[in-house]
């Protein structure tokens, strides 16, 4: 199948990423978890970060990050479409930049607030992730509806958005995830962390309806089945319900995708419960797991807006995960080598 340009959008917070190896004791002074996403209003991390740490600047944002490596796998240039609410400033810049480089159309909102960053706050393998959203915080539907804006949506023939962006403008989620029901497209949604099935359970189970594809790890599958009490702690249990919950286009079944690390992908689809080995590194090639899981979708969504099979979708998600842990970062090699069959 053809690629064609704006085959895929994605929707989310675009943040510049400041990343370093860190000692443990900052996330005690600041109270973080090791592998964990949180949301600050707190710009003490950031000082604390830059001033004691060597930093990289990485073009970061859950969702941009699933998109710059489906347009790596693609490689099609714009490929790949990307709407988010960034600053007038340096930084968004440096964000816009990085994206047309990686072959990503930024359809960014302009705000008068400062570009939102996130801390990657690196230990050992583990990752915390403190967020402060500024500018992206401060997406608006209104930006859909401008009519060449709306032609980058209807471009689209898949949509994909983290959870994430369930915190800025559920408004725009249900706008597009409405358009992909009436039109037959394809809507997904991220689980993204636990704070989110906790806390914006109304907004995620708001969009949810609309969801053709929902991806998740297993942390985030079994906080959900604790929110939404369905008295298991199986995986394939949970992936099963969540498949099975109301849906709006009726003419397709949802498809629940779990990554468990290196342990066996979940996938529920027309009802079958499916298992993909994942690849298991020895210890010493992983270098930073952050953005695992967002290369894991963009390495799938790449293969499924293709029409590949589900099999070599997952399989591209978990060549693409393993790539990008064995990197500082959500960063991408020059090469892109995946083979569309097993070796």
């Amino acid at each position: 199948m053809e690629v064609k340009e704006g085959i895929l959008l994605g929707m989310g917070n675009p943040l510049l990423d400041i990343s370093a190896v860190v000692k443990t004791s900052l996330l005690t002074k600041h109270n973080l978890k090791s592998n964990d996403a949180i949301l600050t209003e707190d710009e003490q991390i950031f000082k604390d970060l830059q001033d004691g740490y060597k930093v990289d600047y990485i073009a970061g944002g859950a969702t941009q990050n699933s998109i710059r490596v489906a347009q790596w796998v693609l490689g099609k240039k714009f490929a790949t479409s990307y709407f988010g609410a960034v600053g007038k400033d340096k930084t968004a810049q440096i964000l816009e930049d990085k994206a047309r480089e990686d072959g990503v159309k930024p359809v960014y909102q302009k705000v008068n607030k400062p570009t939102g960053r996130c801390a990657v706050l690196i230990t050992g393998q583990d990752r915390s992730l403190v967020t402060k959203l500024d500018a992206a915080n401060h997406f608006t539907v209104s930006h859909l509806e401008n009519s060449a804006n709306w032609e980058v949506v209807t471009d689209a023939q898949t949509v994909y958005s983290a959870g994430f962006f369930l915190t800025v403008s559920v408004e725009s989620m249900l706008k597009v995830g409405k358009f992909c029901a009436e039109t037959n497209r394809t809507y997904c949604l991220n689980l993204s962390a636990p704070f989110l099935i906790q806390f914006f359970k109304d907004q995620m189970m708001s969009v949810m309806p609309y969801a053709d594809i929902v991806f998740g790890n297993e942390t985030e599958a079994t906080t959900f089945a604790e929110v939404h009490n369905l008295h298991t702690r199986d995986i394939r249990e949970i992936a099963r319900r969540i498949s099975m919950l109301p849906k709006v286009n009726g003419s397709k079944g949802r498809l629940v995708i779990i990554t468990q690390g290196s342990d066996p992908v979940v996938c529920v689809y027309q009802g079958n419960v499916l298992e993909f080995p994942a690849e298991k590194l020895s210890a010493d090639r992983i270098v930073d797991t952050n953005g695992a899981g967002d290369a894991f979708v963009g390495g799938f969504l790449a293969q499924y807006v293709q029409g590949r099979p589900l099999d070599v979708a997952v399989r591209c998600g978990i060549w693409a995960a393993t790539h990008i842990i064995q990197r500082s970062g959500c960063t991408l090699p020059d090469k892109m080598d995946f083979c569309m069959t097993a070796a």
